[in-house]
């Protein structure tokens, strides 16, 4: 029997999902897609799950798709019908960026090695980026004639600017890890030998905190993008109108005036 495309763990609240192609830079293939969709929605659906890391086996996060791979392999022969690689982002892509951009806990990338391609825009993504100081970032759609997909376009201008963002997509040139996170890229590089410890670190403090109030300010993030100020402050009000009902404010609350640690259950 074949070994997973995608392995799960849990220890505690923190569930992992490691994509498992190490020989291949863990590329995309179309059965790596439906190992993760089926790993990811198991992980919404598991309530004892209040954290989620995404990270890659071996030493790559993910190179992106696998040219090699029949769904995308163009056919050379004269005369050929030419492949539509936008067909794979719609089923493939499309689903995965917008689940991780709608899971109801906090989603971290932990990007030990190199992120191309749809890898690096999957782990933009994603809501908090930790990069071992040896990852690096590469935008390599210019260098096979594509553009950025699952969701790079959208994502890179509003992490770093329209000129770093074109200079990075024109380019294709390898981002370091540390220079990525100076660029506003990621939230932070750390040394190799603390990657392990700073990301399960991180991952138990969001599992500790209240999910359902971290996934309402992701969504009011990215819908405050398309409103205007006065319409924003008015999403806000009815996001905490939500909240304020909700079990983890009154614990919160009653916590904090206790002086005692909070234990938040909602998601």
């Amino acid at each position: 029997m074949s070994e997973p495309l995608v392995l799960s763990s849990q220890v505690g609240a923190v569930r992992t999902l490691t994509l498992n192609r190490p020989k291949a830079l863990n590329s995309f293939t179309a059965e790596m897609h439906i190992e993760l969709a089926a790993a990811l929605a198991e992980a919404e659906a598991d309530r004892t799950v209040r954290c989620l890391v995404l990270t890659g086996a071996g030493r790559g996060f993910c190179a992106g798709q696998d040219l090699a791979d029949p769904a995308v392999a163009p056919n050379l022969e004269a005369g050929a019908k030419p492949t539509d690689v936008g067909q794979v982002i719609e089923r493939f892509y499309k689903p995965l960026a917008l689940r991780l951009r709608s899971m109801p806990v906090p989603v971290i990338a932990a990007v030990n090695g190199v992120a191309a391609g749809a890898g690096a825009s999957i782990a933009l993504g994603c809501d908090i980026i930790v990069a071992a100081r040896s990852a690096s970032f590469i935008q390599a759609f210019s260098k096979i004639g594509l553009i950025p997909d699952a969701g790079g376009t959208w994502l890179l201008p509003r992490l770093v600017g329209r000129a770093n963002a074109l200079g990075l997509a024109f380019t294709g040139d390898k981002l370091p890890a540390e220079e990525a996170q100076r660029m506003g890229l990621i939230w932070k590089c750390v040394d190799d030998s603390a990657f392990a410890v700073e990301v399960r670190g991180l991952a138990e403090r969001l599992a500790a905190m209240p999910a359902a109030a971290l996934a309402a300010t992701r969504s009011a993030m990215d819908d405050a993008m398309h409103m205007s100020y006065a319409d924003t402050i008015s999403h806000e009000g009815r996001l905490q109108s939500k909240l304020s009902a909700s079990h983890d404010y009154l614990e919160g609350v009653a916590a904090f005036l206790a002086k005692r640690p909070a234990t938040f259950t909602d998601r």
